[in-house]
């Protein structure tokens, strides 16, 4: 097995710094013309760090059994390495979502620049998998999302990921900018992985994933080693979403557990007033369903998002 770490691009900053994306690559020795090639990109988000650890249980795996790799492998950890050494969301100095502008361009400023070339980069995969965790605010379980416009050509790759869950979602105007909508354009089928939180590594979900990437890889004839059977996944359209918004700041505190079915009325959690010693708010479930987002971080402003219910009967 060959393995190379490369530089995908560079930027000269300030006081003799550089910012680097940088790739692993892993192959077999010798190439026909015909492998496969997958690529696992994560760190578009600085706070986002479960695909860290999904990418060194690639590695390590693939490294473990270097006799069934069949195809290539590229390892993208870090998009943003700038955010993720800063534990910035976005592109620090830059004030930029990196996820907001996609494609890029060539000639553009910095954070375009370094879009543009990553793009290219990836350019010609047959498959790419774009890893992120939720933000600090909110817990997500393991699911793969969607757009509906691509949602044919997805589902198939999505549905073998090992995942709980896939959210196919309508189109929006912002998805325009990101690096899912910018490769799926240019015909590299790509699945967005949304888990965990931000600012934190949760093990059992990363390895969950792993599980189903290597699946994946063996279907497309990347990986030839032991593989599970991966879980058959929920999966759902927008209109069986129920949306839980705060309508009163405050601090929130919930009173169920992710990840688990709630009944139509049910009480979700409760928004305290600290300083008057009040409850402004019972927050209650629109519908019956799966609890599959869940506020993390307590302080609530009018209109935040405090949990997502997939509605229907899951037990």
């Amino acid at each position: 097995m060959y393995e190379e770490t490369k530089t995908v691009v560079s930027v000269g900053l300030a006081v003799d710094e550089q910012l680097r994306v940088m790739k692993h690559t892993l192959r077999p020795d010798t190439l026909t013309g015909e492998e496969k090639r997958i690529c696992i990109v994560t760190g578009t988000h600085g706070d986002e760090l479960e695909g860290q650890y999904v990418c060194y249980e690639l590695n390590r795996i693939i490294k473990s059994h270097r006799d069934c790799l069949r195809g290539i492998v590229d390892i993208y950890p870090a998009l943003n390495p700038l955010g993720v050494d800063s534990i910035s969301r976005g592109i620090p100095m830059f004030d930029l979502d990196m996820n907001r502008i996609f494609p890029g361009e060539e000639d553009g400023p910095v954070a375009e620049h370094v879009a543009a070339r990553v793009v290219k980069d990836i350019e010609g995969a047959d498959l790419c998998l774009d890893i992120h965790a939720s933000n600090i605010f909110l817990r997500e379980i393991p699911q793969a999302r969607v757009n509906v416009n691509v949602a044919a050509s997805l589902i198939p790759f999505a549905k073998r990921l090992n995942l709980d869950f896939v959210w196919v979602h309508a189109a929006a105007t912002v998805l325009e900018s990101t690096l899912a909508h910018s490769l799926n354009s240019i015909g590299v089928p790509t699945v967005v992985v949304e888990m965990g939180v931000g600012m934190r590594i949760t093990e059992a979900f990363c390895h969950q994933l792993t599980d189903g990437i290597l699946c994946v890889m063996k279907d497309l004839g990347i990986w030839s080693g032991d593989t599970i059977r991966p879980k058959d996944p929920i999966i759902s359209q927008d209109g069986e979403v129920g949306f839980l918004n705060a309508s009163a700041p405050g601090i929130f505190v919930p009173c169920v557990e992710h990840w688990r079915n709630v009944r139509e009325g049910e009480l979700i959690g409760r928004i305290l007033n600290p300083l008057e010693g009040t409850v402004e708010e019972e927050v209650s479930s629109p519908i019956g369903g799966m609890l599959f987002t869940l506020r993390e971080y307590p302080v609530v402003s009018c209109g935040s998002l405090i949990a997502r219910v997939l509605g229907g009967d899951y037990a």
